[in-house]
């Protein structure tokens, strides 16, 4: 079957994506899910390739493994820049697969170094759509406006940071003497001066996370509700595509995100079926398509669960006062339980927060001494 989904080469310059994760959002060991979704709704992934010293890097190895991405080993030489060598060497296969696989459409370089930078004009010269993905406080300032687009990482749905976002001095420039001082080792004096132990701080608030059991139902295909699931790409394709949402290609954006969905599992003889029931239920509206059935999907103009939902949010947080963001969505759950974020489209209950603050219900505030967000209902 013939369609016109972009075909996508991935190439990441793990060490810079990793390290600027850890340093500037707290987040270790760095997540590919919420990549790998985000190019999922822009078309097929036909190559993905991480490129680092992979010693430094035992968990997150394992990681990638498990999410069919290629490992390049870069070992560190002496005498040598492993800087150099990566860098290298990964423009040299992006070329390399861009001359050998002509029908890659696209080029995804997950890099901030704007070393990449005549990488990136290269490839538009050959007629490739170019994606960077980039940690925003890691990210030159040349490497953006390179790209025909550019997704930061920290803004990516899923993405939830620990703590603020650390924004550097001279991000014009390549970060990498960053990223060679914390993969520096530190060596202990021998002698350590005697000091007093400081008091041990707080323990830090836990980081809003999506309820497991929703997050194993949605990524395996055996939950019941597949709701979230269909509203959580949906939204992802409607946030960068220009035209309508056809079912077929809503069917094949789920289908890589998880190659084993079937429709059958929930319950239903075909993914028509599927849509038209959660039409039903008034999750997505359908609207005839440009072919015989391949309806539209969209969601709710009334956007009336939406609302219930967002003066939900906005009852629990005045009842509160000014409650942190972290351990919000489990007081939402005892006045509705069941409640989940995903059923509306949202990847995260950031996401939904914000959502919330966007419609002027709720105003959130960054609070460095809890490390989380306050939230409080607007006057």
């Amino acid at each position: 079957m013939i369609t016109d989904d972009e075909r996508i080469a991935l190439f990441l310059d793990y060490e810079n994506l990793a390290i600027g994760a850890r340093d500037g959002l707290g987040v270790s060991p760095f997540d590919f899910g919420p990549v790998a979704d985000a190019l999922a709704e822009r078309g097929r992934v036909v190559a993905r390739r991480a490129y680092a010293d992979w010693s430094y890097f035992d968990d997150d190895r394992r990681l990638l493994a498990r999410a069919q991405v290629e490992l390049i080993e870069i070992p560190q030489r002496v005498g040598g820049s492993r800087k150099n060598a990566a860098d290298i060497k990964m423009a040299v296969d992006a070329i390399e697969l861009a001359y050998e696989r002509p029908f890659i459409t696209t080029f995804a370089i997950g890099t901030g170094d704007s070393d990449f930078t005549p990488l990136v004009h290269k490839l538009r010269e050959m007629d490739k759509r170019v994606i960077g993905i980039g940690v925003q406080s890691s990210t030159s300032a040349l490497l953006p406006p390179a790209c025909d687009e550019f997704l930061f990482y920290d803004r990516l749905p899923g993405v939830e940071p620990t703590r603020a976002p650390v924004v550097r001095k001279g991000r014009g420039r390549s970060v990498r003497p960053v990223i060679a001082a914390a993969l520096t080792p530190v060596v202990p004096a021998v002698e350590p001066p005697l000091v007093t132990p400081a008091p041990p701080e707080p323990p830090a608030p836990e980081p809003v996370v999506d309820d497991p059991q929703d997050e194993e139902q949605v990524e395996t295909g055996t939950d019941r509700e597949v709701g979230p699931l269909v509203t959580r790409t949906l939204a992802g394709l409607q946030r960068h595509t220009d035209g309508p949402v056809l079912a077929s290609r809503l069917k094949r954006a789920i289908l890589r995100k998880d190659p084993t969905f079937d429709e059958a599992d929930h319950g239903f003889r075909g993914f028509g079926e599927l849509l038209r029931n959660l039409q039903t239920r008034g999750v997505v509206e359908l609207a005839q398509g440009s072919a015989q059935g391949d309806p539209e999907v969209m969601f709710p103009e009334n956007g009336s669960a939406d609302d219930d939902a967002f003066r939900l949010l906005a009852d629990v947080v005045s009842e509160l006062g000014s409650p942190q963001l972290s351990g919000l969505k489990d007081k939402i759950r005892k006045r509705q339980p069941g409640f989940s974020e995903k059923r509306f489209g949202f990847n995260s209950f950031l996401s939904f927060a914000k959502a919330a603050r966007a419609r002027d219900l709720i105003e959130m505030e960054w609070d460095d001494d809890s490390g989380d967000y306050r939230l409080h209902v607007l006057d």
